[in-house]
């Protein structure tokens, strides 16, 4: 039985940050870049391990994203992976229900840019249907590459959110949601 524990990266024993991104390089099979790697760390990590080997793993980030006047410090999910030998055993599960817990605690909202909604969705996530945008350096741009794409999970601080309204990321380098 998997022990699921949430650290923060500050906190993480010596050789804890290189058994993490190992696994996330393994699981995203060459497409997790060091770009990837600075939007997984700073924040909490939500680690699966089984017989002493990390299995599965997600980190909260912390962001602002708003919604038409408001600004939500929001939890942030990246990283979501589980070691390809461990999958189908619930793993990615079990973490990412130790996250929305954590994301819940903390935070006025939770986001996530999905590649396997179905995972989220049946974790309470919902689908942001309304346009994206990022507050890049020029000012607010469009992202229309990521409509579709952006769940998020409500806290007891979230209150009235409109799905469809437009939401906007705060910037940052290579892949802004």
């Amino acid at each position: 039985m998997a022990v699921v524990s949430v650290v923060p990266t500050r906190e993480l024993a010596e050789g804890a940050l290189t058994e993490i991104r190992h696994v996330l390089e393994v699981a995203f099979a060459g497409r997790f870049d060091g770009t990837d790697w600075e939007h997984t760390v700073g924040g909490l990590h939500v680690l699966a391990c089984d017989g002493g080997e990390l299995v599965a793993h997600a980190a909260i980030v912390p962001r602002q994203l708003v919604v038409g006047e408001r600004r939500l410090a929001t939890g942030y999910v990246e990283g979501v992976a589980t070691r390809p030998a461990a999958r189908g055993r619930g793993y990615a599960s079990r973490v990412m229900q130790a996250a929305g817990e954590a994301i819940r605690a903390e935070h006025a909202l939770g986001a996530l840019s999905a590649d396997v909604p179905e995972l989220y969705a049946r974790l309470g996530w919902e689908h942001w249907l309304g346009p994206t945008f990022v507050d890049a350096p020029g000012g607010r741009t469009r992202t229309p590459e990521d409509d579709g794409g952006v769940m998020v999970l409500r806290t007891a601080r979230t209150g009235e959110l409109d799905l469809t309204a437009g939401i906007t990321c705060d910037w940052r380098a290579g892949e802004v949601w």
